[in-house]
């Protein structure tokens, strides 16, 4: 079942007794328990009827007193354990039996970041619970969602918009939605979000910051990029989120680098890359500043870079150097 399957059938009535919401994306994970929890149990009655564990903690049998116990003056109670994957043998064998059989006046909500095929108790949740996986969407994917988020809190958003937004912040779908909030404030009694509206808000961000930085290392600006490098520490940005976005942005160059080889259209780049017509001659301009090899290269000094910062280099070291090298 996907994550829009699962809010079907929320709408419908339709509460799951045992339910795994798991993934790699963790933002869609919380969001689908949220829906859930919202409908299983009266939000007045919570205190009685509501538990949280914690899989690396919880012994098995706690989580099943709680789930066998009756709800308090409500039809349901629900029981949470977070961190799945991080359940004991003894406390999967605890709960097995329940799995087979559970309580009718009890939602059961699961969720992690993965199935463990090697454990039977994971085999039986597969046969007898409802499995809702949470992928992280595709950059293609992310226009769309950001469209479905403003219109959902009563702001629909121009598709250059939605377009500049999924360029600036990437697939951080937190940090996505907490943009869009922003958005839907700063438009106040206009009726949509439009492209001038994002260019304001999205500027303020870390994620804005980092893009920056990715541009002007695609435009081989060295100056510029030092200057970006040493404002994201200076904020307090952190190597690893800087790496990840460099990345993405260069894995989009790789594409537009090979596309261009085989002398494609333009209007056929943008669609294969997924890249907005808005954005897409600059993007096609820093590519021709890289051949494949040299995007290959830089995807190795890129991962080297990742490694070294988590395991006791420097990050402004790290990244200066790399920065200076892609510049060259």
């Amino acid at each position: 079942m996907t994550h829009s399957e699962l809010e079907a059938s929320l709408k419908k009535g339709t509460i799951p007794d045992i339910c795994f919401l798991y993934g790699d994306e963790s933002f869609l994970v919380e969001r689908s328990t949220r829906l859930i929890l919202d409908r299983a149990i009266d939000p007045s009655l919570k205190d009685f009827n509501f538990n949280v564990f914690y899989g690396n903690e919880s012994k098995g049998i706690d989580i099943l007193d709680a789930a066998q116990t009756l709800p308090m003056f409500a039809e349901r109670r629900a029981v949470l354990v977070k961190r799945t994957e991080n359940l004991s043998a003894t406390a999967c064998d605890a709960l097995l039996p329940y799995i087979l059989r559970p309580s009718p006046s009890t939602c059961l909500v699961f969720t992690g970041s993965k199935i463990d095929q090697r454990k039977k108790f994971f085999l039986e949740l597969k046969k007898h619970a409802v499995l809702v996986e949470h992928k992280r969407l595709y950059d293609n994917k992310l226009t769309g969602f950001i469209a479905g988020e403003a219109k959902s809190q009563g702001k629909p958003i121009d598709a250059a918009a939605a377009d500049l937004l999924s360029f600036l912040i990437g697939n951080n779908l937190q940090e996505l939605s907490s943009q869009i909030e922003k958005l839907v404030v700063f438009a106040g009694s206009r009726p949509r979000i439009s492209i001038d509206d994002v260019r304001v808000i999205a500027s303020d961000s870390k994620a804005f910051s980092v893009f920056e930085l990715a541009r002007f290392l695609g435009t081989q600006d060295l100056q510029n990029s030092l200057k970006s490098l040493s404002a994201l520490f200076r904020n307090g940005e952190e190597a690893p989120m800087m790496v990840g976005t460099l990345a993405r942005h260069f894995r989009q160059l790789w594409q537009i680098r090979e596309l261009l080889d085989r002398k494609t259209p333009q209007a056929e780049i943008g669609r294969e890359v997924g890249i907005a017509p808005y954005f897409l001659g600059e993007m096609i301009l820093q590519a021709r500043n890289f051949n494949r090899k040299r995007l290959l290269q830089l995807f190795e000094e890129l991962c080297i870079c990742d490694l070294a910062s988590k395991t006791g280099g420097h990050p402004y070291t790290l990244l200066h150097e790399l920065a200076v090298g892609i510049c060259r």
